[in-house]
């Protein structure tokens, strides 16, 4: 079965460490992920310069290394992170910021991305939201 994966909650919430573990166990299964979206608070998940205490679950470097580790598909929306001060190096240039935080395996697109990729796979999964 082929899932996308919607976040739209931050690192520090339960929601994104179940749309993790929800990740882990798909591939686990020999299912495919063709596409993860991060989007509303969810973009928090894909910022460098999150930091969680030392006595729980770093999520947001945990999906990075998910992402790199399985060579997935791994899309900020840009107007949610734009929004949200997170930014990859040509935005933090494009707006004149001082720094990026948003580095490889992450890309910035937008809302079609996730449309697209919905239409493709079998199922579309939402982890948090309001």
């Amino acid at each position: 079965m082929k899932f996308v994966i919607a976040l739209f909650s931050p690192p520090h919430s339960p929601a994104a460490r179940r749309a993790l573990r929800f990740a882990e166990a798909a591939l686990a299964g020999g299912h495919e992920i063709t596409r993860l979206f991060f989007y509303q608070d969810g973009v928090h998940s894909a910022s460098a310069n999150t930091v969680t205490s030392q006595d729980e679950l770093d999520v947001a470097a945990a999906w990075t290394r998910f992402v790199t580790d399985h060579q997935l598909d791994g899309v900020v929306c840009i107007a949610a992170a734009l929004r949200r001060g997170v930014l990859n190096p040509e935005e933090a240039n494009r707006y004149s910021r001082p720094a990026a935080n948003l580095q490889a395996p992450w890309d910035l697109s937008g809302l079609g991305q996730l449309h697209e990729a919905a239409q493709l796979a079998d199922r579309l999964v939402c982890f948090g939201g309001n």
